[in-house]
């Protein structure tokens, strides 16, 4: 292992932003770097590999549910059994959803708790079992909420829920490290052109196959991708996208009635609440 040489894990790297975070970083660092990629579709984590390695970069694929706490835990084991080190952890998996809380049956209302296992807990069970190896790195943890995780959006009270719980726990974790010179950098993507919102959960707890917010001004997971690597080289605290997130979380402060309305205006009318 030569001193320049990285060792970077990305949870939800199959597809999406977690992907093209994986191929722009082996673009960005080629032989410098060593990839770890953990999601649940070994095939399609082979086929993202496959980009990376031709890029220079050496990639170990460990397919993980990060909603069983055992394979996140195996996840960390694995990436030092092979490298020795950990220097960056990017929790990115997570579970998108969208339904109207009135509309949950009583009988399907545990897939809440199912999304938080995703979208919480499995960032909290890898960031626990790596923290020891990122500490004597002095390396970086990323953590990929939302702006759903700033501003609570109407049909999204269950990934709010996840997202806002993650900001919370990664806002502390970040005051927690900081004598230790790790970084904890928390992404707070918008509205992104990512096969997640057609993925999302509806009010059975079933995949929706559609999204409940508009697209029109939907960012591209390339740009995403970037912002979320330059936020993570430069160790930034928080990497807010868009304009419209960073007006929102400041008017949330003076006006919360005007961001309620921007967060409603931000919904397909024929998701939004009668």
């Amino acid at each position: 292992m030569t001193s320049n040489t990285t060792v970077t894990i990305i949870t939800g790297a199959s597809e999406g932003i977690g992907a093209e975070l994986a191929r722009q970083l082996a673009t960005r660092y080629g032989t410098g770097l060593r990839l770890v990629l953990a999601a649940r579709k070994r095939e399609a984590l082979d086929a993202v590999a496959d980009i990376c390695r031709a890029k220079g970069s050496q990639v170990l694929v460990v397919p993980t549910d990060v909603s069983v706490e055992a394979q996140c835990r195996a996840l960390i084991q694995t990436t030092i059994d092979a490298f020795g080190r950990i220097d960056t952890l990017v929790n990115n998996a997570g579970v998108s959803a969208q339904a109207l809380f009135q509309d949950v049956d009583a009988q399907d209302l545990h897939w809440y708790e199912d999304l938080m296992r995703v979208n919480l807990w499995g960032s909290v069970w890898c960031t626990h079992a790596a923290l020891p190896h990122i500490k004597q790195a002095q390396g970086r943890i990323v953590a990929v909420s939302s702006l759903a995780g700033l501003i609570g959006v109407p049909g999204r009270t269950a990934y709010s829920a996840s997202k806002f719980a993650m900001t919370g726990f990664f806002e502390a974790l970040r005051a927690e490290l900081k004598p230790s010179g790790v970084s904890v950098t928390t992404a707070f993507p918008g509205v992104v052109l990512t096969d997640i919102r057609a993925h999302g959960l509806n009010a059975k707890g079933e995949v929706a196959g559609s999204s409940g917010l508009k697209e029109d001004k939907a960012m591209t997971v390339s740009e995403c991708a970037y912002l979320i690597a330059t936020g993570m080289q430069k160790r930034q605290r928080e990497v807010v996208m868009t304009a419209q997130g960073k007006l929102g979380r400041f008017l949330k402060l003076l006006l919360p009635g005007v961001v309620e309305n921007m967060a409603m205006a931000a919904l397909k009318d024929e998701v939004k609440p009668k």
